[in-house]
């Protein structure tokens, strides 16, 4: 199992998550994040750190977020490493819980 970013990171950006990662899992876009299925080792310890509940346990994902499991590993092979937390954009609070962004994702 691993821990998989979704929707609602999308335009929002927290970055409180990576600087807990033990092993530097995280991968930045341009208005999202993702984990390296492949180095999560499954810690627990990014969950509680994202501010909009936007990290979930591969097998405990919400209905409809299922897509964001491919994604984040097709992504973090395109994308680079971050390890250092970083300001979020500026309207990141009127982001949060909004549905239907996954147009929006920059690459």
């Amino acid at each position: 199992m691993t821990f998989v970013v979704t929707e609602n990171c999308i335009k929002c950006k927290y970055t409180d998550c990576v600087e807990v990662c033990p092993v530097d899992c995280f991968h930045e876009g341009p208005n999202f994040l993702v984990i390296d299925p492949e180095e999560c080792i499954d810690c627990t310890l990014c969950e509680p750190e994202c501010p909009i509940e936007a990290i979930y346990p591969e097998d405990d994902l919400p209905a409809g977020q299922e897509s964001f499991i491919r994604l984040n590993a097709e992504l973090s092979l395109q994308w680079p490493v971050i390890t250092q937390r970083k300001d979020a954009p500026p309207d990141a609070d009127d982001w949060d819980g909004k549905e239907n962004k996954l147009d929006l994702l920059e690459r």
